[in-house]
């Protein structure tokens, strides 16, 4: 089981979305604690984001990176994905 961690703005961004989205999120979350790469939402991202991860959550997506040497899971960016990867 991994440790979840959220950037400011990942968290101000979970406080200030509608209740049915942190619904989803709180879902979201509980996937990457327990298995942060085996899911068929999630993708590796190259270019800017090389050692990244994204996690699809509807229009939404969660970016997120993996130390493995301390059990974490660094959620970094949470977006519209028109937005998320500018």
């Amino acid at each position: 089981m991994y440790k979840l961690v959220l950037t400011d703005s990942a968290r101000r961004f979970v406080e200030q979305a509608d209740a049915p989205l942190q619904r989803r999120l709180r879902r979201c979350f509980e996937l990457l604690r327990n298995e942060p790469r085996r899911h068929p939402r999630i993708a590796r991202l190259v270019g800017e984001f090389a050692g990244h991860y994204r996690f699809r959550v509807g229009d939404y997506r969660v970016v997120f990176c993996i130390h493995e040497a301390q059990k974490t899971v660094e959620i970094t960016e949470i977006g519209h994905r028109r937005e998320v990867y500018r």
